[in-house]
């Protein structure tokens, strides 16, 4: 009742305006948005209750390109309609698209209860979980990411082959670099901050071409939405200087991997933060300890949620500022889980593994997941922090080395269906093994560079 009250404020607020159109979108499994306008007759329908969208939104790859091995959509079922809720605490305008108001929502079944295999439903759902021990989970995303001087016609007319950076060499932190294509970087920052997508700091990373953001930390959902959005609205803005961002995890053999960092913290209801103990030597509580245990546990187990692409686990090699093992470490840029501590207020976790290719919402509701089961079961900290380079660490097992690994070691995780709910779990493992076939059905450029002539 309080979202449809929420609405009818917003409702009256833009025919008050005279708007004649709203923008809406979806997150699909990979996280990327899937959206339409809607004329504002539609969108007020859809509002006060829900509107269709074609269910192959979560029955296809981002190729387009239909699942055959997933039971929830598919030919078998005539790719039916999918109700969607708007949620009305998305609201926000487009400054890039002449401030048109702009709505996510989330998939329901008929009766309006979630739809299991939403990811946004899913991180719900997980937040729910955090909120009936006591918590409030927040949540801040940082990515790293190449721009290229290519449109996706530019791109495609050379065979994906030799894009071009924006900026040649490495470069970090480079106000060089940055004033070089200064209108855009000021449009990142000022267009996805009135975006409501706050951009606490932008700059350039190690690499030619690569920029770095960190997103202003906020509630778990929230921060997931800005993050999806973030992706989104970067690629927008970027069209309008011949830009293309790219958030691949590794575009090139010889160059870093682009990540996707999760700071993580809970709060209790007083306010409080529940990962600060004043008096441990790493200011770290019982429940952050634990916490940080859950997620050391079941990061092998995970991965796919922070690793789902097939050129993800390229990321993944020791040297290249990439974890390649589940440790943790203070302040320690080589571990998996990296430890800030710090104030009351700035006390948190930083969760190294993740890439910048992930769907924010099912890697955040993964991580929280795993830490809410480690305070569940009192789990401990086995090992010390790691002290310099955690590639040295022998006596740690190696995470999985490639996407069909990984989605076994899901699809055999019994702990995983408990925490993030059978149907996800199932549904995901289905979508990961089809990449990993159309990955190994395909002809690479390596392929034929190795053995077109000589063989």
């Amino acid at each position: 009742m309080d979202e449809l009250a929420d609405f009818k404020k917003i409702l009256e607020r833009l025919e008050h305006g005279g708007v004649k159109k709203v923008k809406v979108a979806v997150a699909d499994i990979d996280g990327v948005l899937r959206g339409k306008y809607l004329h504002f007759d539609k969108f007020r329908a859809a509002a006060e209750s829900t509107f269709g969208f074609c269910n192959v939104v979560l029955g296809w790859d981002s190729s387009d390109v239909c699942y055959d091995n997933v039971k929830y959509t598919g030919w078998h079922t005539g790719y039916p309609d999918a109700l969607v809720q708007l949620d009305p605490a998305t609201h926000r305008t487009v400054p890039w698209d002449n401030d048109v108001p702009f709505f996510l929502g989330h998939f329901v079944k008929s009766d309006m209860t979630p739809l299991s295999i939403c990811p946004r439903q899913a991180l719900r759902r997980v937040i729910r979980k955090a909120e009936a021990m006591g918590f409030t989970p927040k949540n801040g995303m940082e990515f790293e990411w190449f721009n290229f001087r290519e449109s996706a016609k530019s791109l495609h007319d050379k065979g994906y082959i030799r894009p071009e950076p924006i900026t040649p060499g490495m470069f970090g932190y480079s106000l060089i670099r940055a004033g070089q294509e200064r209108d855009f970087f000021n449009a990142l920052m000022d267009e996805l901050t009135a975006f409501n997508v706050p951009i606490e700091g932008l700059h350039t990373e190690t690499g030619p071409g690569v920029y770095e953001a960190a997103i202003l930390y906020s509630g778990a959902l929230e921060s997931a939405d800005r993050a999806t959005l973030f992706k989104a609205g970067a690629k927008d803005i970027a069209a309008r200087f011949g830009i293309m961002p790219s958030f691949m995890a590794k575009w090139h053999k010889d160059l870093p991997g682009c990540s996707g960092h999760m700071h993580q913290s809970l709060w209790t209801k007083n306010g409080e933060n529940a990962f600060y103990d004043a008096g441990d030597t790493h200011k770290m509580s019982a429940t952050f300890k634990s916490y940080l245990a859950g997620q050391l546990k079941l990061l092998p187990e995970l991965l796919p949620f922070f690793a789902p692409t097939v050129n993800s686990y390229k990321r993944l090699v020791d040297g290249y500022w990439a974890p390649t093992k589940p440790t943790w470490g203070i302040d320690n840029r080589t571990v998996s889980h990296r430890v800030i501590p710090g104030s009351e207020k700035s006390t948190r976790l930083e969760v190294r593994v993740s890439g910048s290719d992930v769907n924010p919402y099912l890697s955040v509701a993964a991580s929280l997941a795993a830490g809410l089961y480690g305070i569940e079961k009192n789990l401990k900290l086995e090992d010390a922090p790691v002290k310099g380079s955690a590639y040295a660490e022998s006596s740690v097992p190696r995470l999985p080395h490639n996407l069909s690994e990984a989605t076994q070691k899901l699809a055999d995780s019994k702990i995983a269906r408990e925490i993030l709910g059978e149907n996800l779990v199932e549904h995901f493992v289905a979508t990961r093994n089809w990449e990993w076939r159309q990955f190994q059905d395909s002809v690479t450029d390596w392929e034929t560079r190795r053995y077109f002539e000589i063989i």
